[in-house]
């Protein structure tokens, strides 16, 4: 009789076990291998592939949508020669000087990005929690003044964010329907893949159901570390994509967390250091091979 109970009672712990949170698979996870960072030519003859670097120029220009007068970065090779589009998309802490900075990481690969300032357009304080639907034309209309520019070659371009950006970028794309002709590709880190105004539980159980009409090839950054709540959204809009047989790629770093591309030197770790530096690499070559078809 003691050891049915003794039984039993093993029984029920390990039932429980199996339900404790981060046991359970509850979700679809992206689908990888290790396919897109081998590089034979590094393991066998150790050989390094040589980034494309350029002196970067930049200005500060701005755009109407409608009556919105929107400031804008932009940030180019410090030359006269015309280079592949893109439109990168400011998050939750606006268009500061760490994310300028990121700008002209972008422009130093080889590609003409304007940035739009869409929270100074609008009167937005940094780090909004409320997202102004607004915000989604200007970026729009960043798009159309980007590729209105004399000085790219390329007929569409690419859309590159972090984290709420992802979510304004994503309803360009999809909302706005400027994917089919205007956008080349879809970029992000860490991106907020929720509509910002939804409640708390499609927050960590659900994923804007736009980015399920996601045509152009994705390529999406996280770190090991990112809030749970983002990273399953992300995670599952990705293995979503994949499902349909979309291009969809998730590059997830060990060792980092959110803001690995900007966290200033007082805390930015090796780490940190070598994702950001990788990331920024992996997607130019990734943006030029899809603003080159």
């Amino acid at each position: 009789m003691l050891m049915k109970s003794i039984t039993a009672i093993a029984v029920a712990i390990l039932g429980c076990l199996a339900w404790l949170p981060g046991q359970a698979q509850d979700y679809a996870r992206p689908q990888q291998d290790n396919s897109w960072w081998w590089d034979d030519a590094w393991w066998a003859d150790g050989r390094l592939p040589t980034p494309t670097n350029h002196a970067v120029r930049t200005e500060w220009v701005s755009y109407l949508n409608g009556d919105v007068e929107v400031p804008a970065m932009v940030a180019r090779p410090d030359d006269d020669r015309s280079y592949p589009a893109v439109l990168f998309q400011h998050g939750r802490r606006g268009l500061d000087e760490l994310i300028q900075r990121h700008v002209r990481r972008v422009a130093a690969r080889g590609f003409v990005v304007v940035a739009p300032d869409v929270y100074t357009a609008r009167f937005v304080e940094k780090f909004p929690i409320e997202h102004d639907y607004a915000l989604e034309s200007d970026v729009s209309a960043g798009l159309d003044f980007l590729l209105a520019r004399a000085d790219i070659t390329s007929e569409r371009a690419c859309l590159y964010s972090h984290t709420r950006g992802g979510y304004y970028a994503l309803k360009v794309a999809v909302t706005f329907e400027r994917q089919a002709k205007d956008a080349a590709c879809y970029v992000s880190y860490y991106p907020h893949m929720q509509d910002p105004n939804a409640p708390e539980p499609m927050q960590v159980y659900r994923y804007a159901p736009e980015a399920d009409q996601l045509e152009i090839p994705v390529l999406i950054f996280v770190g090991e570390h990112e809030q749970y709540q983002r990273k399953r959204g992300i995670e599952m809009a990705v293995a979503s994509l994949q499902e349909k047989g979309r291009s969809a790629l998730l590059v997830e770093y060990p060792g980092v967390g959110r803001g690995f591309d900007f966290r200033p030197e007082r805390v930015r770790s090796f780490a940190d250091d070598l994702a950001a530096k990788d990331a920024v690499e992996r997607a130019a070559n990734f943006m030029r091979r899809h603003l080159s078809d």
